[in-house]
């Protein structure tokens, strides 16, 4: 790289460190979930516990692009500098073993202090000690690492499930996978070019076209695959939109369909109002009309996180872990009590 371009980077780390980003190598991170301390302190679960079986103490937050992504989302809560090509990645890329093995120490480090932490279960505490899935997502988009296959497959090797979260920017990636992961998560906003254009604000003019056919690729894979629609209210919560997801749904044949609510956190802030936020209710009156136009059925939802879940199967038979919760369970605190609710993250 040349050496503004170093220069900006290492500016980029020196911010993420403050933000408690665990730096791994050139290009990668690891920082400890909120849903992490909640687990250890207070027992409560993400929503992707009771969704699918993640145990929330025994996951790493991880992303093999920290700073490269092709949007600038309005509602993308990380940090995100628009100096430096951030859409070219790095020429010379880490070794998947290396980012794996630092992965999983950086993790550890992350909850070595609740061994004296009050009230905290002690065999829970041994359990996070030992991670058991990878949330490939964090920040930035993990298929501008050219070496993806080989990373989830090292993930696999080491006996840790992984949930790969991408925009869908890339489908030649996708589609070219030599090891599928665990489950394969495509986060959509916008319902047509337009809205992408002025939401997702991507470095290039194809980049819808490029999620189409993500979306038109997602019922070859094996494994479980999700589409996660955030709602903004001044954007995205109306007729059209819903008509437009419909459609794209269709063609994607996802196993699982995430609705959920923006949270009015992080950098989004600079961007968006807090009125952007939608309640619970607003979340789930939006999924029961996808649900009713898809024929899918509407199996859970958790209040804290204001997500409603949509899936083809009835019963929760696709499970990661043994958390202590459900599809059917009833939701700990209110919608006030998640992530939105408790900004301040623990040390």
């Amino acid at each position: 790289m040349e050496r503004i371009a170093i220069n900006a980077v290492v500016q980029a780390f020196e911010v993420l460190k403050k933000q408690k980003y665990h730096i791994i190598g050139s290009h990668s991170a690891v920082k400890k979930c909120y849903w992490v301390h909640k687990a250890l302190t207070e027992k409560m679960f993400c929503y992707k516990a009771k969704f699918y079986g993640i145990e929330s103490h025994r996951c790493i937050q991880f992303s093999p692009a920290i700073l490269w992504c092709w949007n600038y989302c309005l509602h993308c809560w990380r940090y995100r500098s628009r100096g430096g090509a951030w859409f070219q990645f790095p020429d010379i890329v880490d070794d998947p073993r290396f980012l794996v093995e630092m992965a999983v120490k950086e993790h550890r480090r992350t909850v070595s202090g609740y061994r004296k932490y009050p009230n905290v279960d002690k065999r829970m505490y041994e359990e996070s000690l030992n991670p058991k899935h990878v949330a490939i997502s964090l920040t930035g988009e993990p298929t501008l690492y050219p070496r993806l296959s080989e990373l989830i497959r090292e993930f696999h090797r080491r006996g840790l499930t992984t949930f790969l979260v991408t925009r869908g920017v890339r489908p030649e990636v996708l589609a070219n996978l030599d090891e599928e992961p665990t489950q394969l998560y495509v986060s959509l906003e916008a319902y047509n070019s337009e809205s992408y254009t002025k939401f997702n604000n991507p470095v290039s003019d194809n980049l819808w076209r490029k999620t189409l056919e993500t979306l038109e690729i997602l019922p070859s894979f094996s494994a479980p695959t999700v589409i996660r629609i955030t709602l903004i209210k001044s954007f995205n919560m109306h007729k059209e939109a819903v008509e437009s997801w419909a459609k794209l749904l269709k063609i994607a044949q996802p196993t699982f369909i995430e609705v959920k609510a923006y949270m009015h956190i992080g950098a989004s802030i600079t961007r968006l109002s807090r009125s952007d936020m939608p309640s619970h209710t607003e979340v789930k009156s939006i999924a029961t009309l996808l649900a009713e136009k898809l024929g899918y059925n509407l199996v859970s939802e958790s209040i804290p996180s204001r997500v409603v879940l949509l899936s083809t199967l009835d019963k929760p038979i696709i499970r990661y872990g043994n958390p202590p919760i459900t599809w059917s369970d009833v939701d700990i605190g209110d919608e006030n009590s998640g992530e939105y609710g408790n900004l301040n993250e623990a040390p």
